[in-house]
């Protein structure tokens, strides 16, 4: 899937810097092109993203985005290290959950956020 959404990325001029998936939720870093607004990306990688799943069949599951996302900007000296984090999704959620770590980078970047509008957590996902 990371190849298929680089794709939809890259199609509108926006450059690719780094992508990882886990199975609950995806990390993308990318060089903006401003031509576009951020929801409507987000909007087109899901929409085309869930047609492309259930045409090629790759779920024996019914495959379906959170409502939500969260956008954050960075600037050009962080990018090695953001680019290092997204990489190595998979070591960080050994030590620590998606939702817990997703909950302290919100409250780190003074996020305002009500509890009943995040999306659904799935502890047991990576066992």
């Amino acid at each position: 899937m990371e190849m298929y959404v680089t794709g939809i990325i890259q199609n509108h001029r926006h450059k690719m810097l780094a992508i990882a998936s886990m199975p609950d939720h995806m990390h993308i870093l990318i060089g903006y092109n401003v031509n576009q607004l951020i929801p409507d990306l987000v909007e087109e990688i899901k929409t085309s993203t869930n047609a492309w799943i259930r045409e090629k069949r790759l779920s024996k599951f019914k495959f379906e985005w959170q409502k939500g996302y969260v956008a954050f900007t960075h600037s050009r000296s962080q990018i090695d290290i953001v680019v290092k984090y997204i990489l190595t999704q998979e070591e960080h959620h050994k030590k620590k959950p998606f939702k817990d770590e997703y909950l302290e980078i919100l409250e780190k970047n003074n996020v305002t956020f009500n509890q009943e509008y995040l999306f659904e957590f799935f502890s047991d996902i990576y066992e």
